[in-house]
């Protein structure tokens, strides 16, 4: 079961990232309703993450299965990844909503 449960960790983790990434392809391609639509369903998760107390509820549901407790525990990602992962993809996102609105801007009459 917790194997299970890191695959669809994982799998959710990759659609974020991809969405997360997306943003700055929208932004680039002037696609701003893509843009509108990927920074809304990140900040669906943010929000998933916020009323959980910044964790994710797989982690939860994942510790049920097992006595580990390494922050790759329910997950398939490297050790360094799992640590920083809210580090990094949350300044990948704050970054890509600002060269989102700058490309907006750019490309107004």
């Amino acid at each position: 079961m917790l194997i299970a449960i890191k695959l669809l960790h994982t799998f959710v983790w990759v659609l974020f990232v991809a969405c997360i990434l997306g943003i700055f392809v929208g932004a680039r391609q002037g696609r701003f309703d893509l843009v509108v639509i990927l920074v809304a369903v990140v900040l669906g998760e943010v929000l998933v993450l916020v009323l959980n107390r910044m964790r994710c509820p797989l982690t939860g549901v994942a510790a049920r299965y097992t006595s580990a407790r390494a922050d790759n525990f329910d997950i398939f990602l490297p050790l360094w990844l799992a640590r920083h992962n809210k580090t990094v993809f949350g300044t990948l996102y704050l970054v890509g909503i600002l060269y989102a609105l700058v490309e907006w801007a750019r490309s107004a009459p």
